[in-house]
């Protein structure tokens, strides 16, 4: 199958001027201060009212971005986590408690998040449907247990005083603005670090996260622990609002009809939770107005969230992802028919992959083989898939593993990179164990894998895919290297506009940019035309020199090992048949044999 020309452009670009996630946040704040200054003073009392609702609403829908937007989990208890803000604030203003409603208001946030934890250490085993359930549980619960006991201050009509100067309608309004644009930039900052990228991996693929070595358990946590302090936060501002709340205000309805919202919008891009704040706020009051009935605006979210669902992104996901598309079409097409000038402009001149400068090679921490596998056995049931595997890959070299399919090949990549516990024998990484570790931490260790099939968040840009890979601080410079080695796009380009075989390359790239002692490779050259998979075995030759990365290639297309691989060891019903230097081995007998069928089966 042809790809397009776009995909493979000759040139990285590296534009100069700001990203496009400066300049937005730059807009926000200053559409920010404009609604500070302009709002209070326009609107009337009423609509001022509503416009607090809308922003409180808006912070709540900050803490749904994180948790479902960005992580991808189905929390319908958020608005419990509010509660819990709401009660704290309540209950400092009983007490006269010192320093006032706006740390009150911090400390009812951090109330919230050992509950956000608690609530998400069942995350680490169930996901979906199942999880829906329990979060849902949660709410259900925190529901009784609002309505058998009222909230601090209710009895004795004890209202919030809001602190001076935002002690008015107007001024509160500008408080919750500032509040929501201060959260709105941290986690824009978050967001843009490895924790809040790692999420996006998490909701499409936990097995790619834990390859890349994001721990999963610490970062959904984490995604828990925040969501709760935002929609914490959410609460103590909505208890400000209203003076006083009751167990209604935080119905195990509202979390439904919120998450619908979420699901539809997109809360995780400021513009979405705004939107999503002015939903859950001020659409019941429109609605009133045109004498339409409530229940259509249920309908309304409901059918808006289940075509989110069905295809794949909120309204917001889907306009900022068709923004970066058309930027970064135009962008492939200039670099196609003005390489002089993007290299004038300081882009990067067309260099090809096999004239790059060497780059600075880190040595190795041992004089030894790289990775060493003994006696490598795994079962499944009564079904032998691996019967006492050895196999060594010697630092700064390319090692094939080949055999028929159902030899074994990627049952031992998943167990040398801890996918699949309960093995027998051992797997050694510069001589240091790593039996006893999972798979984030063997990929820390420097243990990397690809998959036979990818699965990369298409909102993410090639760069920010690396970054992921990377675990470390990635510079442009070397991102743009690396992906120039390995015939990608520039960095800029998105995920979601690059077919299936160059983003089996992108995968490669991200092993290898965090420089690790091994990188295991299942079929890298799936869906690549025979002159690509030869292009991809001559640039695979070259990787432990220039990185100073060993691999081992599992991989069908012969011509591919026999220009990449100087070793190779072949499988068999989980026995290896053959081991040593390749044009020796694929001549062996035995070999031919086996992928003509013929081979017989090593007894057990």
């Amino acid at each position: 199958m042809t790809r397009p020309a776009m995909i493979r452009p000759p040139v990285a670009v590296r534009p100069r001027n700001l990203s496009p996630t400066v300049r937005g946040t730059a807009g926000g704040i200053a559409l920010a201060a404009l609604a500070c200054a302009v709002l209070p003073a326009v609107l009337p009392p009423y609509w001022t009212y509503l416009a607090i609702g809308a922003a409180v609403s808006a912070v709540v829908m900050l803490s749904y971005g994180v948790i479902v937007g960005r992580a991808g989990v189905m929390a319908l208890c958020q608005m419990s986590f509010a509660a819990i803000g709401a009660w704290v604030v309540l209950r400092l203003n009983v007490a006269g408690a010192p320093g006032g409603f706006l740390v009150w208001l911090l400390l009812g946030g951090l109330a919230a998040v050992p509950v956000g934890v608690a609530i998400g250490l069942p995350a680490l085993r169930i996901r979906g449907v199942n999880l829906a359930v329990v979060t849902f549980g949660f709410a259900v619960s925190a529901d009784i247990v609002w309505n058998g006991n009222p909230f601090p201050g209710a009895e004795e009509l004890t209202m919030v005083e809001r602190p001076a100067p935002f002690d008015t309608d107007g001024g509160y309004l500008v408080l919750c603005v500032l509040v929501f644009t201060v959260l709105a930039v941290a986690l824009a900052a978050i967001g843009r670090s490895r924790l809040g990228l790692s999420w996006y991996e998490l909701r499409h693929s936990e097995r790619s996260a834990a390859a890349h070595g994001v721990s999963v358990a610490r970062s959904k946590l984490a995604a828990f622990a925040i969501s709760a302090f935002v929609a914490g936060i959410g609460g103590g501002l909505l208890a400000g609002q209203l003076g006083m709340v009751v167990p209604g205000n935080f119905a195990m309805g509202q979390s439904l009809a919120l998450f619908a919202i979420a699901i539809m919008i997109g809360p995780h891009h400021p513009e979405g939770a705004v939107l999503g704040g002015i939903f859950g706020s001020v659409m019941a009051t429109v609605m009133e107005k045109l004498s339409l009935p409530q229940d259509l605006g249920g309908v309304l979210f409901g059918a808006g969230a289940l075509l989110a669902l069905r295809s794949g992104l909120s309204q917001t996901d889907l306009t900022r992802l068709r923004k970066r598309e058309r930027a970064a079409r135009k962008l492939l097409r200039d670099a196609e028919e003005h390489p002089r000038a993007a290299d004038e402009a300081g882009t990067g001149t067309p260099v090809p992959a096999d004239d790059h400068p060497p780059a600075t090679v880190p040595a190795p921490r041992s004089s030894g083989p790289a990775l060493v596998v003994k006696g490598l056995t795994v079962r499944f049931g009564e079904v032998v898939a691996l019967d006492g595997v050895d196999l060594t890959v010697p630092e700064r070299s390319v090692v094939g593993l080949i055999g028929p399919n159902g030899a074994g090949k990627s049952t031992f990549i998943a167990a040398a990179t801890g996918f699949v516990g309960g093995y027998e024998g051992s797997v050694e990484l510069r001589g240091r164990s790593l039996d006893r570790l999972g798979p984030s931490a063997r990929a820390a260790r420097g243990l990397r894998r690809t998959f036979q099939t990818t699965a990369i968040a298409p909102e993410l840009s090639l760069h920010e895919y690396l970054r992921i890979g990377a675990g470390r601080r990635l510079p442009r410079a070397e991102a743009e290297e690396l992906l120039a080695f390995f015939g990608c796009p520039p960095g800029d380009v998105p995920v979601s506009i690059v077919d299936a075989g160059t983003r089996k390359l992108l995968d490669v790239a991200a092993a290898i940019a965090a420089r690790p002692a091994v990188a295991l490779l299942d079929e890298p050259a799936a869906g690549q035309s025979a002159a690509e998979s030869l292009r991809l075995g001559r640039t695979l030759a070259r990787v432990p020199e220039r990185f100073g990365v060993s691999i081992l290639l599992v991989e069908h297309d012969m011509e591919l090992v026999q220009a990449t691989c100087g070793q190779v060891t072949v499988l068999d019903f989980g026995h290896v048949i053959a081991s040593g230097p390749t044009a020796e081995v694929l001549a062996a007998p035995a070999v031919r044999a086996a992928y003509l069928g013929t081979a017989d089966v090593p007894a057990s």
